[in-house]
C-alpha cells in the first residue's frame, strides 16, 4: 500500500478505493437481477423493445452503415443516442451477434450503475458529510429503477452517470484553487460535455454544467481572458452534433423522435395556451402522482413522498449556503430541476418512466441535504441528533432495498413478455416471410433486429418521412399510404406486424397470418400482436363521390387529413381541444344503389370505401382554387357527431346551404357556389350550429 501510495499519491488511491464497495454492491444487484431474468427466459433478454433499436443501429454501424436502420436505407433521424449504439457496435465487431449482444449491454449497464453510486457519494460529501454521503450512495445502489434500467439494454444509467460526473467535476473546478484547474481537468470537462448529449439529448444538461464552470473560472484568467472564456462555448458542440448531422443527411434538424414525442412540435399544441396547459398537466401529474408513489411509480417511490421531494429540492440551495458550497449546490439543483424538462414530452409514462430516472441521483443528494439540515438544527439542542442524517438516508435505502425484489421480478417478467411477443414475431417473420417482404411495424425494435427483414416504421422513428403522419393521426397515415401506393408502390408494406388498436388503420390490414398473445405482462402495448397481410384495395376508394353522381371534371378538390392537400388549400388544422384521436379513418359499407348500410356478414358481399378525415370539429376553414366568374358545384363528404350535427356552409362570407348530418354516418352533400363568389382563392367555411362533425372530402365540380 505504501508503494502504491508513493507511486500514485494518497488522494488518487482514495479516489479509486471508493469504487470497490460500489462495485461489490452493484455486482450483487446485477447477479440477482440477471439471474432472475435468465431463470425466466432461459437466454439473454431485455424488457424493452426499444433496446433492440439500439442493437439494430449497432449492427448496421458495425457493417459500415452510418445510422441506417433497414437494409439498403440511407441515414434515418431515429437514433436518439449516437454514443450507445456506437459503443455496442464495438462488441458486435468482436463477435457478439444476435441476442448475445445483450451481454455487453448488461455489463456496460451495471458498470455505469456502480460508477453512478460513486458519483452520488462524491456529489454529496461536501454538502452532507461522509456518513450521510455513504447512505446517499446506498440509496442510489438499491433504488429499484436503477437496477431495472441497468438490465434494460438502454442508455438511461450511462446517461445518469455522465450527467452526475459532469456536475461533480464542474463543481470541483469551481471550488478549487487556481492550481487545481489544469488542462487535463478542462479536457475531461469538455469530453463529458460532448459525450453526454450524444448518449441522449437530455445530456445537454452536462454541457451546461461545463459551459458555466469554464465561463466562471477560466483556466488562465490573467492571460488572454476573452480567449480563455471562449472555451466555455466548446461544450455546446455536443448538443449541436446530432441536429447538424440530421440536417446534413435529411434536410431537417429535428429528430423523428422529437417530432413524435415532443409537445412543442405537435400539430395539436400549436398555440402557447394549449401547449402550456399540456405541460402544466404533466407537471401536476409529476407532483401529485409520480412523486407521491402512486399508479405508475407505485412500488418504486415511497407512498405520500411528494412533501419530501419538495423539501429535498429546497434543501439543496440552503445546504450550499450553510456549508459554503454554492457551486456544488447550484449544479446539483440544476441536475434535479432537469427532470422538469420531461414535462414537455407528449408522454413520459411509457417504458417504466425511463425519462425520469436519470435525474433522480440529484434528488437523492437533495434528500441527504435535507436530513443533514434537520440533524444540524436539532443538534443545537442535543448533539446526538447528528446521527439522524445518515440514519434517515439509511432508512430510505432500506425501503429501496425492500422494493428491489419487485424490480428484479418485474424486469424478468417484462423481458419474458418482450421475448414471447416481439422477439417471437421477429423469428416467425424470419422463418416464414419472403426475403423481399416489407414489414409495417409500430414496435420497430426486436422485429427488425431478429427477422433481418426490411421494416417500415409506421410511427416514423426509424423510417424517414413517416413521423409527421403518425403525429397527426391514423387518418393522415391512411391518406399518406394512398399517395405512397400511387407514387412508390414498392415502398408500401407487404405485411404488417402491429397492435391492431394502436395501428387504428384497419382498411390496410388484410388476412391474419400469425399472432403472439401474452397476457401475464405489464410492459407491452397490448396482449395481442398480429401478423397481417397488407391490404390495398381500399386505398383510393374514397377519392371520388360514391353517393352522389358526379362528372369527375373537378376544378379543385380537398382531401381532408391528407397533409399535402391540406397545405395546398390553407386548411386550418389546429382547433383547441382536439388531439390525434380526432384524426381517423372512416369506413362505410354501401349497397348496390350507393346508400350506406350496416356491415354485411359475408365479406364477399361487402362494397365499401374508406377515407381519412378530421372529427369532433366545430368549424372548417380553407380556400378552393376555382375559375373566376363561373358557377361551381360543391360536394362535401361529412360525418355527423355522436348526436348528429347542423352545419352551415359559407362561401366568401355568405351562407350557401345549411346541412343536417345524421349521427356517425358518412353522407355526401351538394351545394352551389355562385359565379360572383368564385376566385383563385375562394374562402370556404363550415360551422356547426349544433353538435360537431367530421370532414372527409370536398370536391368542386365544373358546371357547363
Amino acid at each position: 500500500l505504501l508503494k502504491l501510495e508513493q507511486r500514485f499519491g494518497r488522494q488518487r488511491l482514495l479516489d479509486v478505493s471508493v469504487y470497490l464497495p460500489a462495485a461489490v454492491l452493484s455486482g450483487i444487484v446485477a447477479w440477482y437481477t440477471l439471474r432472475t431474468v435468465l431463470a425466466r427466459t432461459g437466454h439473454p433478454a431485455v424488457p424493452l423493445d426499444d433496446s433492440f433499436i439500439h442493437f439494430q443501429y449497432a449492427r448496421n454501424l458495425a457493417s459500415g452503415h452510418f445510422f441506417t436502420y433497414a437494409p439498403g436505407d440511407a441515414f434515418t433521424a431515429g437514433a436518439t443516442s449516437f454514443a450507445w449504439p456506437a459503443l455496442l457496435a464495438l462488441f458486435h465487431l468482436v463477435g457478439f451477434r444476435g441476442l448475445s449482444l445483450i451481454w455487453p449491454a448488461w455489463i456496460l449497464g451495471f458498470l455505469a450503475h456502480a460508477a453512478l453510486v460513486v458519483e452520488a457519494y462524491r456529489l454529496s460529501t461536501r454538502l452532507t458529510g461522509k456518513p450521510t454521503a455513504w447512505a446517499v450512495a446506498a440509496m442510489t445502489a438499491l433504488f429499484g429503477p436503477f437496477a431495472w434500467f441497468a438490465a434494460s439494454g438502454m442508455e438511461a444509467i450511462p446517461l445518469a452517470w455522465l450527467i452526475a460526473r459532469t456536475a461533480r467535476v464542474a463543481a470541483e473546478w469551481c471550488e478549487g484553487e487556481q492550481d487545481h484547474r489544469t488542462r487535463a481537468r478542462r479536457t475531461e470537462l469538455l469530453v463529458l460535455a460532448v459525450v453526454a448529449p450524444l448518449m441522449r439529448p437530455e445530456g445537454m444538461l452536462a454541457s451546461a454544467f461545463a459551459s458555466v464552470a469554464l465561463a466562471a473560472f477560466p483556466l488562465s484568467p490573467a492571460k488572454r481572458p476573452w480567449r480563455e472564456r471562449a472555451w466555455a462555448l466548446l461544450p455546446w458542440i455536443g448538443p449541436a452534433i446530432i441536429p447538424l448531422v440530421t440536417l446534413l443527411f435529411t434536410g431537417q434538424s429535428s429528430s423523428n423522435t422529437a417530432m413524435v414525442k415532443w409537445l412543442p412540435l405537435s400539430p395539436y399544441h400549436a398555440t402557447w395556451p394549449v401547449l402550456w396547459s399540456a405541460i402544466r398537466g404533466n407537471l401536476t401529474l409529476l407532483f401529485t402522482t409520480l412523486f407521491n408513489g402512486e399508479q405508475w411509480s407505485l412500488t418504486m417511490v415511497p407512498k405520500n413522498a411528494t412533501p419530501f421531494f419538495v423539501a429535498a429540492l429546497c434543501a439543496i440551495p440552503i445546504a450550499g449556503w450553510r456549508y459554503k458550497q454554492p457551486w456544488r449546490a447550484a449544479f446539483v439543483l440544476m441536475f434535479a430541476c432537469g427532470l422538469f424538462a420531461i414535462a414537455t414530452y407528449n408522454s413520459f409514462l411509457w417504458n417504466r418512466l425511463r425519462y425520469l430516472w436519470p435525474f433522480f441521483p440529484a434528488w437523492f443528494v437533495g434528500f441527504g441535504c435535507l436530513s443533514r439540515l434537520v440533524a444540524d438544527t436539532f443538534a443545537q439542542l442535543n448533539p446526538r441528533w447528528l446521527s439522524f442524517s445518515p440514519v434517515a438516508c439509511g432508512v430510505a435505502a432500506g425501503w429501496f432495498a425492500n422494493g428491489l425484489s419487485w424490480s428484479m421480478d418485474n424486469v424478468a417478467e417484462s423481458a419474458s413478455a418482450i421475448d414471447r411477443q416481439q422477439v417471437k414475431l421477429g423469428a416467425w417473420a424470419r422463418d416464414n416471410l419472403p426475403a423481399n417482404a416489407i414489414i409495417g411495424v409500430n414496435d420497430t425494435g426486436a422485429i427488425a433486429y431478429v427477422s433481418g427483414l426490411y421494416t417500415f416504421d409506421v410511427v416514423g422513428l426509424t423510417t424517414a418521412g413517416e413521423s409527421k403522419y403518425w403525429a397527426h393521426g391514423p387518418g393522415s397515415r391512411f391518406e399518406h399510404y394512398e399517395r405512397l401506393v400511387r407514387s412508390a408502390p414498392h415502398r408500401f408494406p407487404t405485411h404488417f406486424i402491429v397492435y391492431q388498436q394502436w395501428m387504428a388503420c384497419d382498411p390496410v390490414l388484410g388476412r391474419e397470418l400469425f399472432e403472439a398473445v401474452v397476457t401475464d405482462q405489464s410492459i407491452l402495448g397490448g396482449t395481442r400482436m398480429t401478423v397481417f397481410e397488407a391490404r390495398k384495395d381500399l386505398l383510393g376508394s374514397g377519392d371520388k363521390p360514391v353517393m352522389i353522381a358526379s362528372s369527375g371534371d373537378y376544378a379543385d378538390s380537398l382531401d381532408v387529413a391528407d397533409l399535402e392537400s391540406e397545405k395546398d388549400h390553407g386548411y386550418e388544422v389546429f382547433q383547441a381541444g382536439l388531439t390525434e384521436t380526432s384524426n381517423r379513418v372512416h369506413k362505410e359499407y354501401l349497397s348496390d344503389d350507393g346508400e350506406e348500410e350496416e356491415e354485411l356478414v359475408d365479406l364477399a358481399q361487402q362494397r365499401a370505401f374508406a377515407d381519412g378525415g378530421r372529427f369532433e370539429r366545430t368549424w372548417d376553414r380553407f380556400f378552393a382554387r376555382l375559375p373566376a366568374g363561373k358557377s361551381v358545384r360543391g360536394i362535401a363528404r361529412l360525418v355527423g357527431g355522436t348526436s348528429g350535427a347542423t352545419v352551415t356552409v359559407s362561401v366568401a362570407g355568405s351562407v350557401v346551404v345549411t346541412l343536417s348530418l345524421p349521427s356517425s354516418r358518412a353522407k355526401e352533400y351538394e351545394f352551389v357556389i355562385p359565379a360572383a363568389a368564385a376566385s383563385d382563392r375562394t374562402p370556404v367555411e363550415l360551422r356547426a350550429l349544433q353538435g360537431n362533425f367530421g370532414a372527409l372530402h370536398y370536391w368542386f365540380e365544373k358546371t357547363p
